[in-house]
């Protein structure tokens, strides 16, 4: 157990906190493997160089990795007070989610199963 009142438990669990905005989608329809392909293309870029990445790269993850990413400069800007110019992708990845197990039919009454994989990807910014 923590030594101390219960609101000095909290101010010092709230100072160790991350104050970098970020942004974070649950439950995306798209596996880790997928989504990893667009992470890898933007990390460590600034966030204009990502937008236009993600803008004219084709896969699917792009669109909702483009989205993601403008959620997290709203999030700076609002939030933190940061200069969207010197901002960029200091972390960006993307973790396991829940899989949707469905079932397709085969030949002679065989059933596949199809699994429908999520995943959580999460992108951090920072300031320059």
């Amino acid at each position: 157990m923590a030594k101390g009142h219960r609101s000095q438990i909290k101010r010092e669990r709230n100072e160790q906190r991350d104050t970098r905005p970020s942004a974070k989608i649950s439950y995306a329809r798209v596996s880790v493997q997928k989504a990893c392909f667009v992470l890898d293309a933007i990390r460590g870029k600034d966030v204009q160089t990502a937008l236009g990445i993600l803008a004219y790269n084709p896969r699917y993850a792009s669109s909702v990795i483009e989205k993601l990413l403008k959620s997290a400069i709203a999030n700076a800007e609002n939030n933190n007070g940061m200069n969207v110019d010197n901002l960029y992708i200091e972390e960006c990845y993307a973790n396991k989610g829940p899989t949707m197990k469905r079932i397709r039919p085969r030949a002679q009454g065989r059933a596949y199963r199809i699994e429908k994989r999520m995943s959580h990807i999460t992108i951090v910014l920072n300031e320059r």
